[in-house]
């Protein structure tokens, strides 16, 4: 029997890469609390960022530009703005990816 080949064509969705929307924001739960050093499991979806880790502007662009290194996308400065908690963070990287 011969083997077959699937290939996607371009502009295709390939289903078996796509994470969904949990999955996202359980790396980025993962990834904020490595960076800042916090036990794991002690960040949740809806926690305020800039408050639950205690950081500023500063290094919230610190950890979303490892964010983009890690989900290998780019977030544009004006879908951005507002967001502080990360569900909405999530969502974002979510319609990138």
């Amino acid at each position: 029997m011969a083997a077959r080949i699937f290939l996607t064509a371009p502009g295709m969705i390939n289903l078996r890469n796509m994470r969904t929307i949990e999955q996202t924001t359980q790396e980025i739960l993962q990834l904020a609390s490595q960076q800042f050093k916090l036990p794991a499991g002690s960040l949740a979806a809806g926690d305020d960022f800039y408050k639950k880790l205690g950081i500023d502007s500063l290094q919230a662009l610190e950890m979303l530009s490892r964010l983009e290194n890690h989900f290998k996308i780019e977030l544009p400065d004006y879908e951005m703005q507002g967001v502080s908690d990360f569900r909405t963070l999530a969502e974002r990287i979510q319609a990138r990816l």
